[in-house]
């Protein structure tokens, strides 16, 4: 099939969450199932700085919305990993180098800038695709490109023509993209849409519930975030609109692009080592406690948190449980992300006091993200709600046991070790406490003890994570909706 596939992020031009790893893995797992992917993303400025070429074609995009009108400069380009992808640029809407702003006046703009991205990119759908066949399908993700479904079909109405069938993925309903309903009439969009079963939410639009009505097929990205989100409190007040789309809603789990996150061939490592062979881990914790200035004694148990340092995330009940962690076992804890400057001073604060066993480093690289995958014992992920979550999944693959918080992809991914680890993949605690927490870090630092630890470490190496059993569920929903 030919997919157009429109993403505000992709690794490893542009990352700010989860997305940007979806974007750069699962075009590439669809590509090598015989699939036509043609990436779409706004040209942002890091994009050549960091070595991409860029083909301007001659005819720029001219797009209306409502009385404005933009000029859109289309790029081509051919990415490293041999997908097609073009890049649209609209100067002073999509050439900002933080794909969502920074500022409160970034963000008050930020419906006319996706909604002219939307645009465009509905233009680019009823085009013909470099290869000369049409366009059988739009994937788009979260609400900045939530649009697209309505902008296809009317553009599609005006030339009658067929339009292309369209899915969204939600990555996370917790973003939706609410602004005031006065922007309307800059969006395009006809105030006849501003009604119950159109963009009108709570008095004000909603591009992701739009996107929600109109879509022919909706995905989230896990089975139990897809159940999660028909009810309160993970529908986010969108749980009464996705009920009625339940027929075409399908939860499909994230992958891991293993030429990227593989301790075997990871670059970024002092010792390479994988399921078969993993006793160069030893050698990547030591190196990563003399890196980080911690006591350098591979026999302590060396825990991770790797995330953004936001309540989602539930860092607060680790920062919370830090005393007591630190009084009931002799672990060593490394915490990596960034947040807001409230919660950083928080998560500061709490480290200061640990007498050196836990270090915070803010706004690492990737390279250093995966030093700590691979140095580490244990990653902690307390989110008080997760849709997929990767991060546990890079764990695995680095032979460090996950802890987790029995929610959303974090069940559909990790298994909950029985008292002899002759079953499980991680530990699992079900109450959001810090109680629960500090139960289930004691119990998986006394499971450490055990002389079947190396096992558990080869089996959730072994786990096979590739993006190429999500991309055959992505392909089924494909051709679901192209014979609709």
């Amino acid at each position: 099939m030919e997919v157009l596939f429109p993403v505000t992020e992709a690794s490893p031009f542009v990352k700010v969450g989860g997305l940007a790893d979806v974007a750069a893995g699962l075009p590439k797992a669809l590509r090598q199932l015989g699939h036509n992917i043609t990436l779409v993303m706004p040209r942002y400025p890091q994009l050549e700085e960091r070595g991409l070429l860029l083909a301007r074609r001659l005819t720029p995009l001219r797009l209306t919305q409502g009385a404005r009108t933009y000029e859109a400069t289309v790029y081509d380009a051919r990415l490293p990993s041999q997908l097609n992808a073009i890049f649209i640029d609209i100067p002073g809407l999509l050439d900002r180098p933080e794909p969502y702003g920074t500022e409160a006046a970034d963000f008050e703009d930020n419906a006319p800038r996706f909604a002219a991205f939307s645009r465009a990119i509905a233009e680019l759908a009823l085009e013909r695709s470099p290869s000369g066949a049409p366009y059988d399908l739009v994937h788009v993700h979260d609400w900045p490109t939530a649009l697209v479904p309505f902008y296809v079909r009317e553009l599609a109405k005006e030339r009658s023509v067929e339009a292309p069938k369209t899915v969204l993925t939600i990555h996370n309903a917790a973003h939706q993209g609410q602004f005031p309903k006065d922007v309307l009439p800059l969006l395009g969009i006809d105030w006849k849409h501003f009604t119950v079963e159109g963009i009108e939410f709570y008095g004000g639009i909603n591009f992701l519930k739009f996107g929600v009505l109109l879509a022919d097929a909706i995905t989230t990205v896990s089975p139990t975030y897809a159940s999660e989100v028909l009810g309160a409190p993970h529908g986010e007040k969108l749980e009464g609109v996705l009920s009625t789309r339940k027929s075409v809603l399908h939860g499909i789990v994230n992958g891991v692009d293993y030429s990227v996150y593989n301790p075997a061939i990871d670059p970024a490592l002092v010792a390479r080592y994988d399921a078969e062979d993993a006793s160069n881990k030893t050698r990547c914790k030591g190196a990563l406690q003399r890196e980080l200035g911690l006591t350098a004694d591979v026999e302590r148990p060396l825990m991770a948190f790797v995330g953004r340092v936001v309540p989602q995330k539930g860092v607060d009940l680790l920062i919370e449980a830090l005393p007591r962690l630190l009084r009931a076992t002799e672990a060593q804890f490394v915490l990596v992300g960034d947040g807001s400057d409230e919660s950083i001073e928080q998560i500061t604060n709490a480290v200061s006091k640990s007498g050196g066993r836990a270090i915070f480093v803010r706004g690492p690289g990737d390279a250093f993200v995966h030093r700590v995958f691979a140095g580490a014992d244990f990653v902690i992920v307390p989110s008080r709600f997760e849709p997929c979550g990767l991060v546990q999944m890079y764990a695995q693959r680095y032979g460090a046991v996950p802890l987790v918080h029995a929610t959303g992809g974090l069940v559909d991914t990790v298994v909950d070790c029985d008292a002899k680890l002759e079953t499980g993949t991680g530990f699992v605690f079900d109450e959001l406490t810090v109680g629960s927490l500090i139960g289930a870090i004691e119990r998986a630092v006394a499971a450490r003890a055990l002389p079947q630890w190396p096992m558990l470490v080869r089996r959730i190496m072994r786990l096979d994570r590739g993006w190429e059993r999500s991309a055959r569920r992505y392909e089924q929903v494909y051709r679901q909706i192209a014979k609709s």
